[in-house]
């Protein structure tokens, strides 16, 4: 019925959910280029940095003004993400947007979704980031700007913990780690069950190596810390994995 009604998903605008048509105003901005900064820095060491320093090199160099700027990296922070100008974009560790301004002492705090093992960041990745409450408004639109410059498609979402595939990863492989301590299967196999059996990308296991399971712990506790209850309660094999 919905097919003969020309209902189709996101094709025709309407489906089983609808897909309104952006603004105008908010494509504008999330194409909008952002402003030369004065200081940029991208902090972290690992993948993700590496692209983001990658992509921020590429962008300055695009600009006229980049003669007068460049990108530093400081490989020794506790965070992975890009400082401009004193603010901060930040790969989510759990914590939302707004807790960790709180803990910073600083508003203009955004911060965004994990990416996948791809190694290259394909153009107009879709990325969801969240921005704290008490941020400027110039930091809002900075934000949406930089991202779309490093080479994403930014989703704003609700500041909520874990955002959108960090949370869901984290699950999932504290899901497989409780079924590999249980004996039901070995890492491997869990990692072809996931990708023979539901078609995904990656295996929870394959996922956890460049993550770590220090930080997938990372985001779990924060996650237990937010909501309580046993939905976050971290396995006990991955406990070991970071003791060993």
């Amino acid at each position: 019925r919905m097919v003969l009604a020309g209902q189709l998903g996101k094709k025709s605008g309407q489906g089983f959910y609808t897909y309104p048509t952006p603004t105008p105003q908010a494509d504008a901005l999330a194409r909008s280029a952002p402003p030369e900064p004065a200081d940029i820095a991208v902090h972290g060491t690992g993948d993700v940095a590496d692209r983001l320093d990658a992509a921020a090199q590429a962008h300055l160099a695009s600009r006229a003004e980049s003669a007068m700027h460049r990108v530093t990296r400081v490989r020794e922070s506790d965070w992975t993400g890009l400082a401009v100008n004193g603010a901060r974009l930040v790969q989510s560790d759990g914590r939302t947007a707004t807790e960790l301004a709180g803990a910073l002492g600083n508003a203009e705090i955004a911060v965004f979704d994990r990416l996948g093992l791809q190694t290259a960041i394909p153009p107009s990745t879709p990325l969801a980031y969240a921005v704290a409450d008490g941020a400027s408004a110039n930091w809002h639109a900075q934000v949406a700007a930089w991202l779309t410059a490093l080479g994403f498609a930014p989703h704003a979402v609700a500041d909520t913990p874990g955002l959108i595939v960090a949370r869901t990863l984290a699950m999932l492989i504290n899901e497989a780690a409780d079924a590999v301590q249980q004996g039901v299967c070995t890492p491997e196999g869990a990692d072809a069950a996931m990708k023979l059996g539901v078609n995904y990308p990656a295996g929870p296991f394959e996922w956890l190596g460049p993550w770590g399971a220090s930080g997938v712990m990372q985001m779990l506790d924060a996650l237990d810390a937010h909501y309580r209850g046993e939905r976050y309660r971290v396995s006990p094999w991955l406990r070991r994995q970071r003791a060993t």
